[in-house]
């Protein structure tokens, strides 16, 4: 049995809108591109022909990973605020005498931290759930064990 795939209401709508984009344009575009280079002939030594596949191949394995995501996905739910960090928070953290931080607490499909979005699953995430504002933690990154003060969740 596998782990649940989080994703946020926004990411399952930009998740939704990709492979609508690919399905249809995409799709479409990839298909002109095999038609064009067929009627070129030989298609053994067909550059296009070549690529055009291998594009059709990433685009059709794209397609069904967003497919396998949102038929199995678990949509996070904005909760009442028990004061507690969870899944989907907005969590603003300080380490040591460093500038605050604010962060998204998001599934690991969506996480991109130069965005601000972690992953519950990520050692500072983990760190993170279930603590409460003023809350010091401990996450044991690869450049080390960091402490970071919960200043702020919402």
């Amino acid at each position: 049995m596998t782990d649940p795939t989080y994703l946020t209401p926004e990411g399952e709508t930009r998740m939704k809108a990709e492979l609508k984009e690919l399905t249809g344009p995409k799709r479409a575009e990839i298909a002109a591109r095999l038609r064009s280079a067929i009627q070129m002939g030989d298609l053994s030594e067909n550059a296009d022909y070549s690529k055009a596949k291998e594009d059709q191949g990433f685009l059709e394995g794209r397609i069904q990973e967003l497919e396998y995501i949102l038929r199995n996905a678990e949509i996070i739910k904005v909760k009442a605020s028990n004061g507690l960090v969870s899944l989907g928070s907005h969590i603003t953290i300080q380490e040591a005498d460093y500038p605050e931080e604010t962060y998204h607490l998001v599934g690991a499909t969506e996480a991109d931290p130069a965005k601000g979005k972690i992953s519950h699953e990520s050692p500072i995430g983990q760190a993170l759930i279930g603590h409460k504002i003023g809350d010091t933690v401990e996450a044991e990154t690869p450049g080390g064990i960091i402490k970071l003060k919960i200043l702020m969740i919402k």
